[in-house]
């Protein structure tokens, strides 16, 4: 069969339910072919060589010295350990409790627990655990990523870009950590989900953070090599701390600024050089008074 389209996908497995083991395997595979990333490979007798494998066997300890055998239902090494859970459509529930109910045939196959329900929840809060317990059990590395899938319903996400072990958090954040299957149409939700298979520690913020400094400073110093040509370097210095801090200001909303206020008065200032030294130099000096009296440039009046 030939990758499915976004689109093909999501209708695919919007109306999945019931056995994990039957759906978990070829809703990931699709997954993979949907990203254009390649399959799990067959597990080997050595268990060190099954590093992108489904059902990798790994011990997991008990605490008490004891170990219990336990199998991660994907896993790849060095960049996650995958969980999959398989939940119901409360329709779907309560078509089985009704069928079961006037006819007492047997009921189809059900999931974990009823979509939305806190049951759900419940059971995926659980499922976030044991991927911590299997990546424990993993010898020698902490997976940068935890990665929790009702199948044909949400991926949820965890990362740890210490692998430490001890701060796996909600990746990129509490509010967006859940991708539903209908997010998989927004390309940047599929780059996302590819980066983990492929290139785990390039979402790391704060190797992005270091990049995007790396990248400013060079051109600051371009910047300030074209101006010491003409200003004393002093000067050149001072006025690129201000320009900084004004920036700052404004990212923090603070002293009056709202976020795109100096960055507007820029873009309006770009191809009017008589106007652009005039305006900054009162925007200065009003920040030097600890005031922003600046309503012609589009900025609130704000008295300290």
């Amino acid at each position: 069969m030939s990758a499915l389209s976004p689109a093909e996908f999501i209708t695919r497995w919007k109306s999945s339910g019931g056995a994990e083991i039957a759906n978990s395997q070829s809703f990931l595979k699709e997954l993979c072919e949907l990203l254009a990333l390649p399959h799990p490979e067959p597990t080997q007798p050595d268990e060190d060589r099954n590093t992108y494998v489904f059902e990798k066997a790994v011990k997991i300890g008990n605490g008490d010295g004891t170990e219990t055998d336990g199998r991660l239902d994907l896993y790849r090494k060095g960049h996650f350990v995958l969980e999959s859970k398989q939940g119901t459509e409360r329709r779907e529930a309560e078509a089985d409790e009704a069928l079961a109910t006037v006819t007492k045939a047997k009921k189809r196959r059900k999931g974990h627990a009823d979509r939305g329900s806190s049951m759900w929840t419940l059971v995926m809060t659980r499922a976030r655990k044991q991927a911590e317990r299997y990546a424990q059990a993993i010898p020698g590395e902490w997976p940068p990523f935890l990665v929790v899938v009702d199948v044909g319903h949400c991926i949820q996400l965890y990362a740890d870009f210490t692998q430490s072990g001890k701060n796996y958090q909600p990746f990129p954040d509490p509010t967006s950590f859940q991708i539903w299957l209908a997010d998989l149409q927004q390309p940047e939700i599929r780059e996302r989900l590819k980066a983990i298979w492929l290139d785990p520690f390039s979402l790391d913020p704060s190797r992005i953070s270091a990049k995007v400094t790396r990248e400013l400073a060079e051109r600051l110093a371009k910047l300030a090599k074209s101006l010491e040509g003409k200003r004393e370097p002093r000067i050149v210095a001072d006025f690129l701390m201000r320009a900084l801090f004004t920036m700052f200001a404004e990212d923090m909303e603070i002293g009056g600024f709202k976020t795109g206020d100096f960055t507007q008065l820029l873009k309006d200032c770009r191809g009017k050089l008589d106007s652009f030294a005039p305006m900054l130099e009162a925007l200065w000096s009003e920040m030097n008074k600890g005031t922003l009296i600046l309503n012609c440039f589009g900025i609130r009046r704000i008295v300290a």
